[in-house]
């Protein structure tokens, strides 16, 4: 099939394009889009500055909609703020209303969102029904989702996929935490207690596809593995995988003089299921943390080593 995928110089974009044959990008550099992917048509587009060139979207089945500035980079300073938000939430207006305009519209659209849409819920069991929280991030998910769905109403089915923590080799959350891990310095965050969504970048590529493929799956679905894990689980796992102990806990104080408001997103709880996946017929690859760890360690090892 035909796909267009936005953001696809990220983490997640990029194991996109590695898993699909005829692939149009849009970039805000698409020259360097194309030196990073390799084989794929790329088009410029700024996603808050209106839509996007209405040929890049001519005879495309499947949108995958991963444009939006990093969440986890930087201090969220109110210009921060705005970015993180209008990225995606203009940037999605903007991406719907290039469907609209064209005559050949894509047969669905599988945009991003975020665990964050939950906020923090303790140890409360959440899955594609429950309601949204009511912090920033929360706030802004609503939003994106709803920019979102707006494609239905043009016959286009609508997918949001929230995504939790992903594991993947050489980027994302992983390659932060990995450094003081394998200096023997890591520890929990906080108490330890909130609950982490995580999911291995195969598995949530995997369901991606799967969700553009299922005629059944419909509004929102949680990108997540099946067994979510405490902080201090994780913790344990990912110094089991370095081979390094987890010695010091980090304390909520000290996270937030570090980070600021971004510390609230990192100790917020949520229980996530990916309940509409696994209804659906998806079978998850890695479902178990130590498992999926040790398989991100070794695909590292061997990318440095090549």
């Amino acid at each position: 099939m035909r796909a267009l995928i936005t953001g696809a110089t990220g983490l997640i974009g990029k194991h996109l394009v590695g898993m699909l044959e005829d692939v149009v990008v849009l970039s805000r550099n698409p020259d360097e889009a194309r030196r990073r992917l390799g084989k794929v048509e790329a088009h410029a587009w700024n996603p808050e500055g209106g839509p996007a060139p209405p040929e890049a979207i001519r005879c495309v089945e499947v949108v995958f909609n991963l444009a939006g500035e990093p969440v986890f980079e930087g201090r969220w300073t109110d210009e921060k703020k705005r970015r993180i938000r209008d990225s995606r939430v203009v940037g999605t207006r903007n991406l719907v209303s290039t469907i609209a305009a064209s005559e050949s519209r894509p047969k669905v659209l599988v945009s991003a969102s975020a665990v964050g849409y939950y906020g923090d819920r303790g140890d409360e069991e959440l899955d594609e029904t429950s309601t949204s929280g009511h912090d920033f991030l929360a706030e802004v998910c609503v939003d994106w989702e709803r920019e979102a769905m707006v494609a239905e109403q043009l016959g286009v089915r609508v997918v949001c996929v929230r995504i939790g923590i992903v594991l993947a080799p050489g980027g994302g959350a992983l390659a932060t935490m990995l450094t003081p891990f394998r200096m023997g310095i890591g520890g929990r965050l906080g108490s330890g207690r909130q609950w982490m969504p995580w999911v291995h970048i195969k598995d949530l590529a995997g369901a991606m596809l799967h969700a553009s493929r299922n005629d059944a799956i419909r509004g929102p679905m949680n990108g997540v593995a099946p067994r979510p894990v405490t902080n201090a689980d994780f913790t344990r796992a990912l110094a089991n995988a370095v081979h390094r102990p987890a010695l010091l806990p980090v304390p909520r104080i000290a996270l937030r003089l570090a980070l600021g408001e971004v510390s609230d997103i990192l100790l917020a709880s949520q229980r996530v299921f990916p309940k509409v996946a696994e209804k659906s017929g998806y079978v998850f690859e890695h479902s178990d943390i130590a498992g999926a760890l040790e398989d991100v360690m070794t695909s590292t090892a061997q990318s440095s080593t090549a």
